[in-house]
């Protein structure tokens, strides 16, 4: 063999290896780019506190209109500080602001009377399917209940909200003492439901748990010493 011939062949072979290089290289940088554009997702998944149904506005308006209207009241009517509250009870995060923000924000404001909390609902549909007829029920036994007996039951809902069904949902409320029945299956408080998702949506509300704490809006489970500094500057 001539000693051209070695040099073209170690030119083509030359040739190979790089391109051989090359498609690995690229390889590796592809699937490292997915590692981590799935790590970063699944981070920022994590972090979130609120099941969101939109993407936020930017900025929340220096005022937020939102009212009482004729929903559950927990505290003294009169007092000075109103927080409304907009929830799924299917929601993990609204679920954590009822086992971790409530009991403090309850002993230190509203059972001294300086904050009045209201619920109305704001059922997610689209990704909690029975959230609807959670908040009917609760309607449904406050109706025959008053205030006290909502906020039972709404407590015995967030206390298992993993285990909503329109079976227990009947059950609890039949384990309180009231027959649920035909005024859930009947849908007599839909309306009133879908009033407050209306409501809520209009006031800014783009995921659950939201709050308006006299005008000023709140989002997301957020920590006790949030709802502190909010109320504070209220008094």
């Amino acid at each position: 063999m001539s000693e051209d011939t070695n040099n073209k062949k170690s030119g083509e072979l030359t040739i190979k290896l790089s391109k051989d290089d090359l498609w690995k290289y690229s390889t590796f940088l592809l699937i490292a780019v997915v590692v981590i554009g799935g790590f970063i997702a699944f981070s920022g998944e994590g972090d979130t506190n609120a099941n969101v149904v939109n993407n936020p506005p930017s900025e929340q308006p220096a005022v937020v209109k939102a009212t009482i209207d004729d929903d559950a009241v927990l505290g003294d009517p009169d007092a000075p500080v109103t927080i409304i509250e907009f929830s799924d009870y299917q929601c993990p995060f609204c679920a954590r602001f009822w086992s971790q923000t409530l009991p403090q924000l309850k002993s230190e404001y509203i059972d001294t009377g300086k904050v009045k909390l209201v619920f109305r609902d704001f059922p997610l549909t689209s990704i909690h399917p029975l959230a609807m007829s959670a908040s009917e029920a609760t309607e449904c036994v406050r109706e025959q209940g008053g205030d006290d007996a909502f906020w039972d039951m709404h407590d015995q809902i967030f206390g298992n909200y993993q285990e909503i069904s329109l079976a227990n949902l009947k059950s609890w409320a039949q384990d309180m003492g009231y027959d649920i029945g035909s005024c859930l299956d009947d849908g007599d408080f839909k309306a009133e439901v879908q009033k407050d998702l209306k409501d809520a949506t209009a006031a800014g509300g783009r995921g659950t748990p939201y709050f308006v704490v006299n005008g000023k809006a709140l989002s997301g489970a957020q920590p006790f010493s949030a709802f502190q500094q909010a109320i504070e500057a209220e008094l």
